[in-house]
């Protein structure tokens, strides 16, 4: 697949899209993160369904940590190599969250 092929395509699902730039390990992980509440798309809390372009920032909060990422390509197949999928997200910050005693 062609880098330009990855630039100009359509609309993905959130969930889809965590899955592919490997953000997190499988699309049902992604669901269930996205029906908690602890992702959030442009700063805002974001279903599974929500659609993902090129420039959004997602933020993935887990309960130990906390990861932000800018959205640089959405592919247009559903299967993306892995080398691929490094170039779907850039990486804005990660952080450890303390835990409370």
């Amino acid at each position: 697949m062609a880098l330009t092929a990855l630039l100009f395509a359509c609309p993905m699902r959130l969930d889809l899209f965590l899955k592919l730039s490997r953000l997190c390990p499988r699309r049902t992980v992604a669901q269930k993160l996205c029906d908690a509440g602890f992702v959030l798309l442009n700063a805002r809390v974001a279903k599974s369904a929500h659609e993902v372009r090129a420039g959004d920032e997602i933020t993935i909060r887990t309960t130990s940590s906390e990861t932000v990422a800018r959205v640089t390509a959405v592919p247009a197949a559903r299967n993306v190599s892995r080398r691929e999928a490094k170039t779907l997200v850039e990486i804005i910050g990660q952080k450890d969250l303390e835990l409370e005693s």
